[in-house]
Formats: C-alpha cells, structure tokens, sequence
C-alpha cells in the first residue's frame, strides 16, 4: 500500500510538473486535477497488480475511479472538462499493464 501511495503522489507531481513547465496552462486547478487523474491511475494500478485481485475486480476498481473523476470533473469544472481526465487514466491503466505483461513474459522466458 506504501509503495501505491507513492507511485500516486510521484504520478501526480511528475505530470503536474510536466504540463505546468512544458505546455500552456489555461487554468492550474485544472492541471491539479489532469495531474491527480495521472497520479490515481498509477497508484491503483501498481495496487491491483498483485494475484489477490481477480480481473473482474481489476476491471470494477478502474471504471468506479473513472466514474469518481468525471464526478468530481463534472462538479468542479464541466463534462468537457472532465472527460480528458478519463482519457488519461484510461491510458495509464493500459500502459501499466501493457509493461506489467511484457516484463512478465520476459521472466517467464528465462
């Protein structure tokens, strides 16, 4: 969980960091939460990426985040807004397990 928490607070400062110095910020609160979306997908996806979760669970855990974030997107800025924010998630969801899966293929090889 330590370990988690950490790949969501190092995901949430990493791309805040990134979008704040190297594109054009309309709005900072906005960044935030692009930012925190990143750092959540990181953080639950090292958390289910263990063999007590069944992919059921996997799958039920990342659309109930994603459901969280345009919520909380809808709620503090609007739809447009908020569904970039599930776009980003999404795709480091995928992207965690698409190199989970490599690396253990790799190991299996060995």
């Amino acid at each position: 969980m330590k370990k988690a928490l950490l790949y969501f607070a190092l995901g949430t400062v990493v791309s805040f960091l990134i979008n704040y110095f190297f594109t054009e910020t309309k709005s900072v609160g906005l960044e935030i939460y692009y930012a925190l979306s990143f750092g959540i997908a990181w953080g639950l996806a090292y958390y289910l990426d263990n063999g007590d979760f069944k992919l059921v669970q996997k799958m039920s855990f990342s659309l109930l985040a994603m459901i969280a974030l345009v919520i909380a997107g809808v709620l503090i800025f609007n739809l447009e807004l908020a569904i970039p924010s599930v776009l980003k998630f999404s795709m480091v969801f995928v992207a965690y397990y698409f190199i989970a899966s490599f690396r253990s293929g790799r190991s299996q090889r060995k």
